[in-house]
């Protein structure tokens, strides 16, 4: 059993941020009035580029929408889940398979074996965390 998971230091969360440019976001919703679409938003305007990863959506935020991480047509530097924590297993899987560099689980999105996994596997993981208020309070 691995130890309680632990995010990476506020130094190393501020690095992550800063050196990102594309973000895969899974589960983005086209109703401004949800999270994911607020803060997707917020991080296409501070100058991110956004792939929206949702199979009921075909555009949103002006971007084209994939069903899955393998249908991304190109490499991102972090997938941004806002998912039930059910689907974390899942997304992680797919993160490995693809060789995706970084993983960021938002408030409310945890699964600990799934973050170890992870890890494990070498991709840089954040959970339980909010994407926006971390980049506002430690990069903008």
């Amino acid at each position: 059993m691995n130890p309680r998971f632990i995010n990476p230091s506020m130094e190393e969360i501020k690095d992550l941020l800063q050196r990102i440019k594309t973000i895969a976001v899974a589960g983005l919703s086209a109703s401004p009035g949800r999270p994911s679409h607020s803060v997707a938003k917020a991080l296409q305007d501070f100058g991110f580029r956004i792939i929206p990863v949702n199979p009921a959506l075909s555009e949103v935020l002006g971007e084209k929408a994939y069903p899955s991480l393998h249908d991304l047509p190109e490499p991102v530097d972090l997938v941004n889940v806002f998912r039930q924590s059910s689907h974390a297993a899942g997304l992680v899987e797919e993160c490995i398979a693809l060789k995706l560099p970084a993983l960021w689980l938002q408030d409310g999105v945890v699964d600990e074996a799934a973050a170890w996994r992870a890890r494990a596997a070498g991709i840089t993981v954040v959970m339980d965390r909010c994407i926006y208020r971390d980049y506002v309070r430690w990069v903008r």
